[in-house]
């Protein structure tokens, strides 16, 4: 994947969720879905970074990692601006104007 304008790549919450949690854990993903009563299906497309974090699997890894859902959120929420600025930034750019050079 491209680099960000910061020249960091965007870093999905499943990389963070493997990389910090599961493997200093040893702890595979199966595990996870079992402790947190969800389908395997569901871990195991976040860790491989198919699937976004939703607010239903956020309350459930704050509640069994500590810390806060909203966390969570922010990770997923900051890795879809920065896929959606890379793959539509320069377009929506010349798109759109702003209102002071529209009206002008």
């Amino acid at each position: 994947m491209a680099r960000f304008h910061n020249g960091m790549r965007p870093i999905h919450p499943g990389e963070i969720l493997r990389e910090e949690y599961l493997a200093p854990l040893g702890m595979t993903p199966n595990a996870l879905a079992n402790a947190l009563h969800v389908t395997p299906t569901r871990i195991n497309d976040v860790v491989r970074e198919r699937r976004g974090v939703t607010p239903d699997t956020a309350i459930r890894l704050a509640r069994y990692f500590g810390g806060d859902a909203e966390s969570w959120l922010n990770l997923q929420q900051t890795y879809d601006l920065q896929v959606t600025l890379q793959q539509h930034g320069r377009e929506i750019e010349t798109e759109v104007l702003p209102r002071e050079a529209a009206i002008a």
